[in-house]
């Protein structure tokens, strides 16, 4: 367990330091990084200075911005001592969420009524999956998936990158392996994304899968494949175009619905009407990239405006904060928004 207190050692009061000692000198090792980069990480992301001594690591900068490096810096070597290993998400995660309480949050209340939702050191949510745990890394997405357990129906709505389908995908999986759900349907709209594709090869299923391959590659991440392909041949695990779910009632399901900003008014009324007993839908998209014909209106955002009063309903709107991607991504975002906001045209903000 690391400790961390504050002292002058001899410099002046610009340069109080928080020193914070790390007993497992393996694990201070893996904490710091290849060359420090996870030091230098926390030094961007807190606006400090870290210089390694021995088995102690001492922080300069301001007294709020220390301290709270210092605890994330904490929280991250608890991981380590778990057994877990810190990537650069984690990282991310630590300097945009901080480290949350670890009594009294709305996070640990879901976490005692979903087994699946766990409070781990730094008061992280994990979801289980059969090949790894997956964790929110900003705060709308631990309210989404917080929201995913104890909810049957919510909307996902923001820019790309924000991992909306992703986490809906894991709570899918988590569900079922928990036996709370009989079986798994993940769907989209089949439109295409600004371009004309044509006539492609095949049968229908060679035609349609181009278009569900996001949906098949989280599932990859989640589930062994020989599992995967025997649950999909039992029907347990289905994978299918929107225009497949018309005249189905989808009964103990987890049904997952991904770029619901192409589906037309009439589409989406439809899907949301196929809800049966013990379901849970996770409707997921990004209003700022609809491929629809001119003139055709979202039913994702008809949806948004006619059901933001249905209080069983939860809406979680994700920013150009909760990329997860490259950096980069919600640099992109961020600038897509500022031309938006310029503009004067609200479809092509992100996250709106």
């Amino acid at each position: 367990m690391a400790n961390s207190h504050l002292g002058d050692m001899n410099m002046p009061e610009a340069l109080d330091e928080t020193l914070v000692e790390f007993p497992d000198n393996r694990l201070l090792i893996e904490l710091c990084g290849q060359f420090d980069r996870n030091l230098a990480a926390f030094e961007q992301g807190y606006g400090v200075v870290i210089m390694r001594r021995g088995n102690r690591l001492a922080l300069h900068g301001p007294g709020d911005q220390r301290q709270r490096a210092a605890a994330g810096l904490e929280a991250l070597y608890q991981r380590l001592e778990s057994g877990r290993p810190v990537e650069q998400g984690d990282i991310d995660a630590v300097i945009r969420l901080g480290v949350p309480p670890r009594n009294g949050s709305e996070d640990g209340a879901a976490a005692e009524a979903t087994p699946q939702l766990d409070m781990f050191p730094g008061g992280r949510m994990e979801i289980r999956t059969r090949k790894r745990l997956i964790e929110p890394r900003s705060h709308a997405q631990r309210v989404y998936v917080a929201d995913l357990f104890s909810r049957e129906m919510v909307f996902g709505i923001g820019p790309a990158g924000t991992g909306k389908t992703y986490l809906a995908v894991a709570a899918a999986v988590s569900m079922f392996f928990d036996q709370r759900v009989d079986r798994i349907i993940l769907s989209r709209p089949a439109v295409e994304a600004g371009e004309r594709l044509g006539f492609l090869p095949g049968d229908l299923k060679d035609k349609i899968d181009p278009y569900l391959r996001p949906l098949y590659d989280a599932l990859g991440d989640m589930i062994p494949a020989k599992q995967l392909a025997k649950l999909m041949d039992e029907g347990k695990i289905e994978v299918a175009p929107l225009a497949f779910m018309r005249g189905r009632t989808l009964a103990n399901a987890f049904v997952v619905l991904d770029e619901a900003q192409n589906c037309t008014a009439m589409q989406m009324k439809m899907f949301l009407t196929r809800m049966g007993e013990d379901s849970h839908m996770a409707i997921t998209g990004d209003p700022s990239q609809i491929d629809l014909p001119r003139g055709t209106g979202s039913g994702l955002l008809e949806a948004l405006r006619v059901l933001e009063g249905v209080g069983e309903i939860g809406f979680v709107r994700f920013t150009s904060a909760d990329v997860v991607r490259h950096p980069l991504v919600a640099r992109i975002v961020e600038a897509y928004d500022a031309d938006g906001d310029a503009a004067g045209n609200p479809t092509l903000k992100a996250g709106r």
